[in-house]
């Protein structure tokens, strides 16, 4: 069951996070005080996120025992969720030289865990 916990929990903290700097890509003004004033309001929303990713990286090294592992799942469900947000908010669809990048950090991650 953690995890079932880990993952929403991981999933939820990370495409809050970067669904609020999408939207702030796309939706505030650029200037230092516009900005500044959107980070201050979500602040409460980071907050929650921290929490929820922190809570799903510790469920999850509860469970497979190795931190590495644990990391490396996260940062790919973080390359995933990017991908759907800047579908979502920029209509990019990922091209080949996407796919050739994903190769490489997935080949990356294999070699990294080869014994």
């Amino acid at each position: 069951m953690y995890y079932v916990y880990s993952f929403l929990l991981v999933v939820a903290g990370l495409f809050t996070a970067n669904f609020i700097f999408a939207y702030q890509s796309k939706h505030i003004d650029p200037h230092f005080w516009t900005t500044l004033k959107f980070q201050l309001l979500m602040l409460p929303f980071f907050c929650a996120a921290n929490l929820a990713i922190g809570y799903g990286v510790k469920f999850g090294l509860k469970v497979l025992g190795n931190l590495s592992y644990v990391l490396i799942v996260s940062k790919c469900l973080e390359l995933a969720i990017s991908l759907l947000l800047g579908y979502l908010f920029f209509k990019e669809a990922p091209t080949w030289k996407t796919a050739i990048g994903l190769g490489f950090v997935v080949t990356g991650i294999l070699i990294t865990k080869l014994k």
